[in-house]
């Protein structure tokens, strides 16, 4: 990649504009749209002054790039803005350079992604995609319990997760690189349970092949929950018949699975354990008490992507890389990461000289 597609990443990353970083620089909105464009070469002082202004190293300008990202699958809300997009788009770039240059320095140690070879992934039912789901589960040596972390499980079978700062209208994004390796982006900040529905609606997409006569998002979305929730497991847990479904249980359901218990309902009435009309009562009781984005009680806790960081440590540990460069690969300083590990670990000891 280019000096002048780094400068217009960072500046798409930071969302900010032309106008907005020339104020900061001292330098016209044009001469920077001119630097973008390859038109002309900044000074080191104004290179300096743009890595200030938005947030990066200098190193970042010069960072040799893996794989460009380009044919972004989103999920995401219809409000979802070209530009919101752009931005996504940007951190998404960001993100893969540096997961892909720390992996590029154990290469003997990748995981490499395959297509399933023993699963039919041509339905022509939801049925179909029932089945499909546990044979997935089964082809990876699953079994039918709770998954205990969908990232972990992704990233072991070759599928990279990042998680990006991003809008709220934005949930997750998926394309390929290197002859059909799949990479998946993901909001930050997303809840646990919706987070790993999300994850497994994108490995839905990864996976099927739906007819053009099917409402594809209608397909992965039963993917999903039955990759999840596995009907026998559903049934196990719930019965084969309910006429009704209490609140505790679904909450317990979906700390126990990691489903959603809006989720939970749609198993129950996709297995038709409930009636339709049964699951319409609920689904209306939870938009009257305004829980269909923020459901009743402790929320479940948001999965973290751990490959790359144990990576980044591994190399500096083993004085493969710098201090200062595993801090420009983790995307903040070394000292700021030490500190968080502190914070959430209970102030577990931290060797200070790495």
């Amino acid at each position: 990649m280019a000096l002048s597609d780094r400068i217009k990443q960072a500046r798409l990353a930071s969302g900010v504009s032309l106008r907005a970083l020339s104020s900061k620089v001292g330098v016209s909105a044009q001469a920077i749209s001119k630097y973008e464009r390859g038109l002309d070469v900044p000074s080191s002082g104004v290179l300096i002054r743009l890595a200030q202004a938005l947030g990066v190293k200098v190193e970042f300008f010069f960072r040799p790039t893996h794989a460009v990202v380009t044919g972004l699958a989103y999920r995401k809300h219809p409000f979802l803005g070209a530009k919101d997009q752009k931005v996504i788009q940007a951190r998404v770039q960001e993100w893969l350079d540096r997961y892909l240059e720390i992996e590029s320095i154990f290469p003997s140690d990748l995981n490499g992604f395959a297509l399933p070879t023993n699963i039919n992934r041509y339905p022509e039912s939801l049925d179909d995609v029932e089945r499909i789901a546990i044979s997935l589960r089964k082809e990876w040596g699953m079994g039918l319990g709770p998954i205990e972390n969908m990232i972990d499980l992704f990233e072991a079978r070759g599928i990279k997760v990042g998680l990006i700062e991003a809008v709220s209208g934005f949930d997750a994004c998926t394309f390929l690189i290197d002859e059909g390796a799949p990479v998946i982006g993901i909001r930050r900040d997303l809840p646990g349970d919706r987070q790993r529905f999300s994850l497994a609606h994108e490995l839905g997409h990864i996976i099927l092949e739906p007819g053009d006569n099917h409402n594809i998002e209608a397909v992965v979305d039963r993917f999903a929950g039955a990759f999840i929730a596995p009907a026998s497991t559903v049934r196990y847990e719930l019965g084969n018949k309910r006429k009704e479904l209490t609140l505790y249980e679904l909450h317990v359901l979906k700390h126990r699975y990691g489903l959603s218990m809006q989720g939970w309902i749609h198993r129950a009435q996709d297995l038709d354990i409930i009636s339709g009309l049964t699951a319409k009562r609920l689904f209306q009781q939870f938009e009257d008490c305004g829980w269909t984005k923020d459901e009743p009680g402790d929320h479940l806790a948001s999965e973290i992507s751990w490959h790359m960081e144990s990576l980044i440590l591994r190399a500096v540990t083993e004085n493969v890389i710098s201090a200062t460069r595993a801090s420009e690969l983790l995307g903040k300083p070394l000292e700021e990461f030490w500190r968080e590990v502190k914070e959430k670990h209970k102030g577990l000891p931290v060797v200070a000289s790495i």
